[in-house]
């Protein structure tokens, strides 16, 4: 655990305060992503997955994807709570963004509803929306949480946070 922990204020949430296992929840909000000026996703179906130390992850289902924005990457990996997943490059307005979505299509339990779901790292796309507030990407190359004024740190990501 970092040295000094953010207290949220009103309406924010620590993610000092999120569990160890992850805990899955819906999101009240809508969510849009925007990639090569176009409309990537958008959807009010998505679900976000909370883990200590990291900015939620937000899972879309995949029909409100735009069709064919997805091919297989090739590869994989595993996630001790969610099961294998899988990678996906984005291709959408001539432009191609390797690696940067994966799904789980056959979670684990508790995660077996964001089965036909996509998350994505914000960093690559044009705009990631939480509501109509415009998300960051969650520090380092590596996580895909996504950061708003809502969420309080540290986040695991950045320099210096490997031990967390």
């Amino acid at each position: 655990m970092p040295a000094k922990r953010i207290e949220p204020g009103p309406g924010q949430e620590s993610v000092w305060d999120y569990p160890r296992p992850p805990r899955l929840e819906r999101v009240p909000e809508r969510i849009r992503i925007l990639f090569a000026g176009l409309t990537l996703a958008d959807t009010a179906a998505a679900w976000r997955v909370l883990e200590t130390s990291h900015p939620p992850t937000y899972y879309l289902p995949m029909a409100d994807i735009a069709p064919g924005a997805l091919l297989p990457a090739g590869g994989g990996s595993v996630c001790e709570w969610k099961g294998a997943a899988l990678y996906h490059d984005v291709v959408l307005g001539g432009r191609r963004a390797p690696r940067v979505g994966w799904s789980y299509p056959r979670p684990r339990h508790p995660f077996e509803p964001i089965a036909d779901h996509v998350a994505f790292y914000a960093g690559p796309m044009d705009a990631c929306f939480v509501g109509d507030e415009r998300a960051e990407a969650q520090p380092g190359g590596f996580y895909g949480g996504w950061m708003t004024s809502r969420i309080v740190g540290p986040v695991k990501g950045g320099p210096g946070s490997g031990g967390w």
